[in-house]
């Protein structure tokens, strides 16, 4: 089983967490909605989802990857319910 950290935002440099949600934001198969957006505007929508709690940063340390996910997913995730989609 995978083990499953939830990283706080606090905890990163402001630059990591940018750097991150770039990083997240120009993965292939990530929509975002009807509009293409440009990298800074998917990163600064994300950030805003992640500050509302609505997505989670979770790290697994047994591959040593991080993602982003919505809440409810991660829940089930942190609490072994279910394993990734």
């Amino acid at each position: 089983m995978a083990q499953l950290i939830e990283i706080p935002l606090e905890r990163l440099a402001p630059e990591v967490l940018a750097a991150l949600l770039e990083e997240f934001a120009s993965r292939d198969g990530t929509d975002y909605g009807n509009h293409e957006l440009s990298l800074d505007d998917k990163a600064a929508q994300l950030q805003r989802q992640l500050a509302a709690g609505r997505l989670v940063l979770l790290y697994d340390g047994d591959s040593e990857t991080w993602d982003i996910m919505p809440r409810d997913i991660a829940d089930s995730l942190l609490a072994g319910e279910c394993r990734e989609p």
